[in-house]
Parts: structure tokens; sequence; C-alpha cells
């Protein structure tokens, strides 16, 4: 076939994936420009619908009504904090399983009329009497938790002992009053409103309902709102929180006071009463938003600014970069075996590092000089071998694997050149599956990322050292990864983040390389397929039927353990494109949507 007849059956391919339904279609992965999108079979909508241009601005969620909640801001003259707080807000009443006021993030600002980048740190916190033990029986196993005369199981994971202290209130609202324009009455209508009527549940909510099931029916607040009637909500079904409203309603007239030393103070604190939970009113009172220096590199001609530790995500991402930075990745072809061998073992190389170094700056002492360095990324690829995968077993012990679609991620660029990129999460889905009574809050599960066992992963597969020990008041490791990139001119390119445990890091990293070395354009750069290495396990994961066979079968011959797997990520980002109008691209890997005002 001539190269020519191939670029016409490619374009025609385009044009049928940008013309149909992504669910309908369900035939091979379509190709464009020699780039192999996500596999339309695994996808909630149109690729075309993934994508939105406008003067105006831009915001990115993985919910239509989050982003347009967003947009609605932007259009009532808001800026970029008043969209992406509007959107967080609506994004925790319709992403019940991912995110939260129960839960916290981080959020990057980047100021277009003083060319700077701010990051704010809202991550949970431990309680006062949290303690490395206190999730272990007197044979150092995971105990059992009995509730009411039901057996809650692993209790990092799961029930009232795995909570923090809550963040995004605190991060949200302080955020808001520092950089916001417009009322917070108006940014916080739009969530109020979603709680209140309800909205319809969606297929990824359906199913998260569904594998949680026997954890969230054991709380009965939690019942109420996910199991009514004793069964789990339906695709299709309305999901109405009435009680999640009310709460809304009072953060609106009361500000952050009433979440932290308030009613909805006391209802968490009697909830942890009730449950075995160690969070007091003074854990609450005592919580404190950090604002952090960003952690910063140079690859190529850009600038890399993103999130430093506690987030590991911002520090390993540079590191990669730097790992890659001498190899002509623009002229290997991204879904060839060479590129993928080479990215799979910088990410192996990468991992190592964040179980070894990472944890809470604040508490102990986190090499980022290092970690981000040239040098150090030369020094690590000395090891490296074109014709052979390394072993993870040479950088310490393995592990077994686990992952979870929880987490979510904003992108935001308004008129004015102003962004945001915000990641937040309750950790697992549906973080520890408890409803706080009365308030509809579900709260998170983030002691899991703390080293509760040593030598033991955490339900993301992952394992960490002793520098991410449990300790009082210290803020657990996270893989967020808030991101943004800038030219050698100081002008704002990419605006990226995603959610996925380990995985944001490596679906965060590709799209950034997607856009710079292969250039990419932004809808392109967020579909194409993904790999993912974590270190440990030693497999080399690849998502289902992006590969050709050839492809695997020279990978497996480098040594490489090949595991397929559904998704990689839900990148939302945002692009400003030279002539001045910016382009959001939401993943169809879910349910997310762009919009502008």
């Amino acid at each position: 076939m001539s190269i020519q007849r191939k670029r016409q059956l490619v374009s025609a391919s385009v044009r049928i994936l940008i013309a149909c339904s992504l669910v309908a279609c369900v035939s091979a992965p379509v190709e464009t420009r020699g780039i192999r999108l996500f596999p339309p079979s695994g996808a909630r909508h149109e690729v075309a619908a993934a994508s939105a241009k406008s003067a105006s601005g831009v915001v990115v969620a993985a919910h239509p009504l989050a982003s347009a909640a967003g947009a609605a801001m932007l259009a009532k003259g808001g800026n970029a904090i008043d969209a992406a707080i509007a959107a967080s807000f609506v994004i925790s009443v319709v992403r019940p399983q991912s995110t939260g006021l129960g839960g916290g993030g981080f959020l990057m600002f980047h100021d277009t009329s003083g060319g700077k980048q701010r990051v704010f740190d809202f991550r949970e916190r431990a309680p006062a009497k949290a303690s490395r033990g206190m999730y272990l029986d007197g044979s150092k196993k995971y105990k059992t938790i009995n509730y009411r005369g039901r057996f809650v199981e692993n209790p990092a994971v799961n029930g009232h002992l795995s909570v923090a202290v809550p963040g995004l209130v605190k991060g949200l609202l302080e955020v808001h009053k520092s950089l916001g324009q417009l009322e917070l009455a108006v940014v916080m209508a739009p969530a109020i409103e979603a709680a209140e009527k309800g909205f319809e549940v969606y297929p990824t909510l359906a199913k998260e309902i569904e594998h949680r099931k026997k954890i969230l029916e054991i709380f009965p607040a939690s019942r109420r709102v996910f199991l009514p009637n004793g069964q789990p909500l339906r695709s299709g079904e309305r999901l109405i929180q009435s009680d999640l409203a009310r709460t809304l309603k009072t953060i609106m007239s009361e500000g952050e006071q009433a979440f932290y030393d308030g009613v909805i103070a006391e209802k968490i604190v009697s909830e942890m009463r009730q449950g075995g939970g160690v969070i007091t009113r003074a854990d609450l009172r005592a919580y404190r938003m950090v604002e952090r220096i960003p952690v910063t590199g140079r690859y190529r001609d850009f600038r890399v600014v993103s999130m430093p530790p506690p987030s590991s995500g911002g520090a390993h991402i540079i590191e990669m970069l730097n790992m890659l930075e001498p190899f002509e990745i623009s002229k290997m072809e991204p879904r060839g075996s060479k590129y993928l061998h080479l990215l799979s073992e910088v990410m192996r190389r990468a991992f190592a590092d964040r179980a070894k170094e990472m944890g809470d700056a604040d508490f102990v002492d986190v090499p980022l000089a290092k970690l981000t360095s040239k040098s150090h990324a030369r020094e690590l690829m000395k090891t490296f071998n074109e014709g052979r995968a390394s072993k993870s077993s040479d950088f310490g012990d393995m592990s077994s694997p686990a992952e979870s679609p929880s987490t979510t991620h904003i992108s935001v660029i308004d008129r004015w050149g102003n962004a945001v990129s915000t990641t937040q999460t309750i950790n697992y889905s549906f973080g520890s599956c408890v409803v706080a009574d009365g308030t509809g809050i579900v709260l998170n599960d983030e002691m899991d990322d703390f080293t509760t066992m040593p030598g033991a992963q955490n339900v993301f597969g992952l394992v960490t050292g002793k520098k991410n020990d449990v300790e009082p008041g210290k803020r657990p490791l996270s893989s967020m990864s808030p991101t943004m990139i800038f030219d050698e001119d100081g002008r704002l390119q990419l605006v990226v983040g995603s959610p996925g445990g380990p995985r944001i890091i490596n679906a965060t990293l590709q799209t950034i390389v997607n856009a710079l070395d292969f250039k990419m354009p932004l809808l392109e750069a967020v579909h194409a397929t993904r790999i993912h290495h974590q270190w440990t396990p030693d497999v080399l994961s690849f998502e289902s039927n992006s590969l050709d066979a050839d492809v695997k079968q020279i990978l497996t011959g480098l040594g490489h353990k090949l595991t397929p797997i559904e998704t990689i990520g839900d990148v939302q980002a945002a692009q400003r494109l030279s002539d001045g109008s910016v382009v959001g691209v939401s993943d169809s890997r879910g349910e997310g949507k762009p919009a502008v005002p």
C-alpha cells in the first residue's frame, strides 16, 4: 500500500471518529497522524466533544456540570480562581467517589500580571492521636475493626480510623478570598443547586458504588445516600444530596469556621467518636493551608512548574524529563518499542527514588535539588541498556498492584491569561466510605497514603519508606501533579494534570512529552495511548489493544513483563495557542467535557 493511500485511510478514520459516538464505535483503535488514540470502546463520549476552543477562556473538568459552572464564572467576569473554585465545589458534589469536602488537594495559580506561579497545599493531615502502629494487631498485621457488629477490614483504607483531617474547604475558601473576584455566594451557587436538585448517575459512578458497596453499606449515612432501599444507585438514576446541600449553604454563609470549629465540625467529630476514629475538634481547629514554593525545571526550551512535597509528582516529572532530554524523542515512534522501552526505564528509576526519598518536607529532609538535577538524571541513566530491561528487584522489594480511578483534576485559563491547575482527592474510591451523619460529606482515607506497615503496599500498590511514616500533623505523600509549562519567554503553554493514584505522574508526563516532543495537537496529546511503570511491581502496564503485536513481542524480548489494563489516567488539560486563543481537552477515558464562557 502506498504512503499516500495510508494517509488517506488515516484521515478517513479520524473523520469517522469525530463524527460518531465513541461508545458506539467499537472497532480497533483509531489512528491519526501515526498516533493511536485511546481505544474508542472504552471511552465515554465523542472525541469531538472532548475539545473546546475560545478567545475568552476555558474550564476543563472531569464532569460537564463542573466545567459549565466554571465557565459561568468566567462569563460573569470572574477570573481563573473563581472558575476553579466553582468547578471544585461542583465536582465535590458530582464525583463523590473521587473528591469532596472531606478531602484535600493542591492548587497552582499562574498570575499573568506578575508572571509568577503560586502553589497552595491543602492536603489532609494526620490527627494528633495518629501513630504508625494504630492499624496493626499483635501479629503486626492489619487489624479488623468491629463497627456495630459489622467487621471492617484494613482500617487504613476503610472506616473511621483511615480518615485524615480534611483540608479542601480551608484551601478553596482561603484561595478564593485572597485571589478571587466574585462573591462566594455566586461561586458556590452551582454546587448547591447540583446537590439540591440532583444529577443523573453516570456509568463510572454507578460502577464505583457497586465496587465499594460492601463497605458503604456498613455505615448508615453512607447507605442512605448511595444505597437507597438497600440497593446501589444505578446508571441513569438521580442522586440528590440534601444533607450536602445544607452543608454547602452553611459554608457559604458562615465560611470555613463552620467546618473547622462550628456546627459541621461537631458533626464530623461526633461521627468519629461513633466509629472509633481519632480526629478531634482540636485537630480540625488546628488545620492550616500552606503556601509553598513551586518545584521547577527546564526541559529543552521550556520551563516546567509543578507541585513540591508532600507531592511527589512535580519532582519526579522533572526528574523523568531530565532523563529523557538527552534522547531525540521527536525522531522516535510514539508507540514504537524503542521509545516505550526508554520511557518505562525512566519511570522505573523515578519511582524507585520516590519510595526512598519522598515525604512531607515539613517533617523530613527531601533532596529536591538532587532529584531535579540534570546530573542526577545522568547518573541514573548510566545503567540504562537499550537492549535489556532493568529488574526492579535491583532497586528494592517487590509488591502487588492495585489501582483506582479516584481523584480529579481541573485546568483553567481565563481571558487575561491567568491559569489554575488543581488536583483534589479523597484518596481511594469513596475514601473511607464513611459519610459524616447529617452532613452528606464523604470522608477521605488519606491515612493509607502513609507508610502504615513497613514494606507493605498501599491500596495503589505503592511502597514508601520511613520518610513517609505516620506522625501527628504530618501530610501523607501524594502523587497529585498539577503542572504548568512555559516557553523560554515565560509565556504559558500548557496546564495539565490527572487523577489515578501513581498513574497520575506518568499520565501527566506522557501528555507533556506528546505535546512538546511529538508536537501533537492537545486533542491527540491527551488521547494518545499510555503506558505505566511504578518500579514495584515489576510490570509494564499498557492500555488494552493499544500496542501492535510486534511491539509487544519486542518489549517482551527485552525482558518487560507486559500487563494490559483498562485505562491510565483521566487527563484534563488546557493550552494557550499562538493566536492567543485557548483550547481545553477532557480525556475521553472519563465523562469530562470542557466548557467556555
